[in-house]
């Protein structure tokens, strides 16, 4: 079984994720550009089970999604550097692709929520292009 590890960009909080992704997106809801800066977030989805911070304890700002689910988006406090998110609605974990040690082997499946794309983001080659959420 792959095992992932990450972190933020001081090295305050640190995690690993174990197996491979359930899916792999670029959100491009207008909450995710706030977390982003701008950009859709690249993330792995992952089943919540698997992700297991190793170090430190990430700050968490809950907000609620247009479905009215809230959605825990955790950062490092220190830095400010988003790690991954966790939806109450569901049992993942969204790793937020940047934070990941080795992010190489990511490739973008679906552009989600694309109805709030910024006129400069652009689809990703051979991805499915979601208007909302799938979920």
């Amino acid at each position: 079984m792959t095992t992932r590890t990450g972190g933020c960009f001081c090295g305050a909080i640190r995690y690993e994720v174990e197996g491979d992704p359930v899916f792999q997106v670029a959100c491009h809801c207008r909450a995710c550009q706030y977390a982003a800066g701008g950009a859709p977030t690249l993330a792995m989805i992952f089943p919540r089970a698997s992700l297991k911070v190793t170090k430190g304890q990430p700050r968490t700002y809950w907000a609620e999604a247009d479905s009215g689910a809230k959605v825990g988006r955790s950062f490092c406090e220190s830095c400010g550097s988003p790690v991954f998110s966790e939806p109450t609605a569901s049992e993942i974990a969204v790793v937020k692709v940047g934070s990941l040690d080795d992010p190489s082997d990511f490739k973008v499946q679906a552009d989600i929520w694309v109805k709030e794309a910024q006129p400069w983001h652009i689809a990703h080659e051979g991805a499915f292009q979601v208007e909302a959420n799938p979920g």
